[in-house]
Formats: C-alpha cells, structure tokens, sequence
C-alpha cells in the first residue's frame, strides 16, 4: 500500500478501533470473537484492569494475542509486556499465537514487525513495540514506563506475588492497563485476590467451558460423571472456579497444577517405566515413563491381552535407547499384584533369553508391607507409601507432570484418612472405584514410576550397554 494512502487510512480508522477492539479484531484480524471476549475488549477499554478465570479451551490465548495487538496497534507509542510463569508457555503458546494473527493481517504485516521476543512498529522500533519477558523475576517486570501501556499475564495463577507487585507497581501512566487470564489453580496470591478480596479494583469475568463452543462436551460430561460437579478439577478446568480446601485429599490440586508449569527441576540421571496394569474389563493398562524425573504417559491401552503389553514394554525401553540415546539401565516397575505378575514372568523370561539386555525388572506387590521399616511406621501399607514418594516429590519441586486432565483428576480425587494406629492410609483403589466410576490407572502407572525402594544398587556390564550404571538414590 502507498505510504500516503496507508496514512489516511489509519488516520480515519484508529480513533474507530481504540472505542471499539472488536471492529479491529474483525477487520485487521479477521478474529470473530466470542460473547465473553466481547465483553473482556470493551471491559480493557473502559478499565485499568480486567481479570479472567477460565477453564481449559475456551480462547483464553487467542484473546490475548488479539488484544495486544489491537493495543500496540492503535495507540501512539504503545507499549505492551506479554508474561506468563515459562518459557513454553510465553514463546511457544502466547507469543506463537501473536504471530499468526500478526503474519495473517495484510495491514499489520505493513505496520509492525515480529521477532521471537520482539513486535515493533516500523519506523519507531525504539519506543513503540510489545515484548514477551517470562515472569521469573520482578526485575523483568521493571523498567517500562509510558503513558499508553499494556501488561499481560498468562496464566496468572502460577505468577508469584512478588513479580505482580512489581508489575502493579509499573501501571502508574494516564492509559495503563493490566489484563490477568488463566486457570485458577490456586486459592492465594494475587489472581486470587483480584477476583475475591480487591475484586473492587478489577473487571472481573469468569468463562465455563461448558458454555464454549470451543470445548468438547463429551469430554466435559465425562469428567463430571466421573469426578462430580464440586471437584476441584471440575472447578478448575471447566467452571473456571478456584479449588476448594479439601482436607481429605491427599494431593492437592495446587500441588499437582504446580508440577504441570515447571521448566526447572533438580538435575537427575534415571529412567524408570511405570507399568500399571488393567486387572477388569473397564480399566485401562497404563504406561508412564520417567525421564530424568519428567514424566510423560506413553501407553494408554483399554481391553489389551497382558503379551502385547509386555510388546509394549519392549518397544518404549527400544525407543528410550534410540531416541534419547540412553545407554543406562531402564528400571521397569510393575504392579505384581494380580495379572501384572504373567507381565513380570514373561519379562524376566525374555531376559533371561538374553533379549533385554540392561533393563531391570522391578515387581510391586501392592498388596504387601511397607518394605521399608521407618516408612512403616508412618504409612499404612505400601499403596500409601507409594504415593507419598510422588508427594514428596511434587512438594520438593522435583517432577514434571504432563498435563493431562484424567491423569490430573485421579491424582486430586484420591483421599485418605488416619487408621486406628495413627498411620496414613490412602482409600483402596476399590474403594476410589466404586466412588468415581473409574480405577486410577493412570495416577498409579505415574505413582510407579517414581517408586525406588525395592530397587538395588545394580552395576551393568560395559558390553551390555556402554557403560556402568548404578542405583540414583
């Protein structure tokens, strides 16, 4: 377009698009907005603040990528500050979304230009630009003053109160605004509070996925049948409502939501499959792999014969060895109880064939005692020690969970009492059954494959694969 001719243009459509975002999110975007992302623009442009809690799928990013660059767009030396708790989250979610709505805009491809942490409007680069900055410490939220300025924050609930002090602490010009979106996963800090205690200085909004028409309701229905309306995963991930306290349950939500964010956890060398295996006809056989303590679930299986199981074993540790390069011993935890015991034989067999070299077959017996002697005395039975190895672990900040919601929903739905002796004791998977419709399968394949105290300290020979291993803790 001739320079003059995009001048004019602007010059008559601006002043439009500041008192009307979705007119630019139409027309420069071609982004066709929801009810609720109505509501959020025209709420950004009459308030400082706006805060919004959701569940999962609603559009919560591609309002986000819209809204800053209707910002940084219409008003005269913009400056906009996009930050979410990671990496991931920031580059390959929040600003990858900026992007294809800016690349997709024949006008803003004229205006503005991108890089991977960078948009600038041509011709006033050093002034007028938006920036993507993770919220890891308050001094990258520090240093940005002008009088038209946007701070975004996604996924505001794993932002620490520390780093939004510092960002409330920047909105001090005649048109500055901050705009909070994310899952409420936690009942504290400062996304909690601005839709609770300061809710007086915020527009606050609230999308159920349920009402979207983004969203799997299939999906949507099953969690609820399974886990209940008032869950907290339910709350969470669908009402977009803040966890209740449940003094029962033994994971906490914010605990297990926590773990799913984590970019940084203690260095580890191990690798360890977590085999849990479908004992009735409505359960699934899981696989969960954990590498260097970043778990991933890599088999889900319904109504699978235990031989192609154990085919499935054979092919991950094959896929460990090829694809990572891992020349150390592969731990495989099995859940011995039941039919997972014609897993471990067939297993054991096929080493002793000679055709698993390096991999070490470690049986669980869930139905027998604590093997550990002082871990007797606190826990009930081995179920629950089991799971209080996760715990720990979660607490300590020394796992990656992957987010996966039914995973996420056995992990928050298992509850736990005192036994008459003062031990913890987790409900029985029977129990947990019968309550939600579901056995844990997932949570128990992850739970395994975090479990060590039956492993030994194992030295494997150089010719079997590269080098000598020995047990990580």
């Amino acid at each position: 377009m001739d320079n003059s001719v995009l001048h004019d243009f602007l010059v008559e459509n601006i002043p439009l698009w500041q008192q009307n975002p979705v007119q630019f999110f139409g027309e420069v975007l071609s982004f066709y907005p929801d009810e609720w992302q109505k509501e959020a623009a025209f709420a950004l442009r009459d308030n400082p603040k706006v805060t919004i809690k959701s569940g999962q799928g609603v559009g919560k990013t591609g309002f986000e990528a819209a809204t800053l660059l209707w910002f940084l767009s219409c008003f005269e030396n913009a400056r906009v500050v996009a930050t979410a708790p990671t990496l991931h989250q920031l580059n390959d979610v929040l600003w990858a979304e900026v992007s294809k709505w800016q690349s997709n805009s024949p006008l803003l491809k004229e205006i503005l230009q991108w890089t991977k942490t960078k948009i600038s409007m041509i011709g006033s680069k050093e002034r007028w630009y938006a920036v993507a900055r993770t919220a890891t410490t308050p001094e990258n939220m520090q240093g940005f003053h002008e009088d038209n300025m946007l701070f975004i924050v996604d996924e505001a609930s794993g932002v620490a109160d520390p780093i939004m002090e510092a960002i409330l602490g920047t909105l001090t010009g005649a048109n500055n605004k901050l705009l909070l979106c994310g899952n409420p996963t936690k009942a504290s800090g400062t996304f909690y509070d601005s839709h609770t205690s300061d809710r007086k200085l915020y527009y606050c909004i609230t999308v159920n996925s349920a009402e979207s028409k983004r969203t799997n309701k299939d999906n949507i229905d099953s969690l609820i049948r399974k886990y209940g309306e008032e869950s907290n995963v339910v709350r969470v991930r669908v009402k977009g409502l803040f966890p209740k306290q449940d003094d029962d349950v033994y994971m906490p939500l914010e605990m297990l939501e926590a773990s799913i964010i984590l970019e940084e956890i203690p260095p580890a060398d191990i690798c360890t499959l977590g085999v849990d295996v479908a004992r009735f006809g409505n359960d699934d056989t899981v696989i969960a792999r954990n590498m260097n303590n970043k778990i991933t679930l890599e088999k889900i299986r319904h109504g699978q014969d235990l031989m192609k199981t154990v085919g499935d074993v054979v092919v991950e540790c094959r896929n460990i060895r090829e694809k990572f390069k891992y020349k150390k011993t592969i731990y495989v935890i099995i859940d011995d109880t039941g039919l997972g015991g014609g897993i471990t034989d067939r297993l054991n067999e096929l080493k002793s064939e000679g055709k698993l070299s390096g991999i070490v077959i470690v049986p669980v017996n869930f139905s027998a005692a604590v093997p550990d002697k002082k871990a007797s005395e606190k826990y009930h039975d081995i179920t629950s020690y089991a799971w209080s190895i996760l715990r720990d672990m979660l607490e300590e900040k020394e796992t990656i969970l992957p987010n996966d919601t039914e995973l996420i929903a056995q992990l928050s739905a298992r509850k736990y009492d005192l036994s008459s002796s003062g031990k913890i004791r987790l409900e029985s998977k029977k129990a947990m059954k019968e309550r939600i419709g579901e056995s844990p399968d997932r949570a128990d394949a992850v739970v395994l494959s975090c479990y060590r105290n039956k492993i030994k300290p194992i030295s494997v020979p150089t010719s079997l694969i590269g080098t000598k291993d020995s047990y990580w803790r």
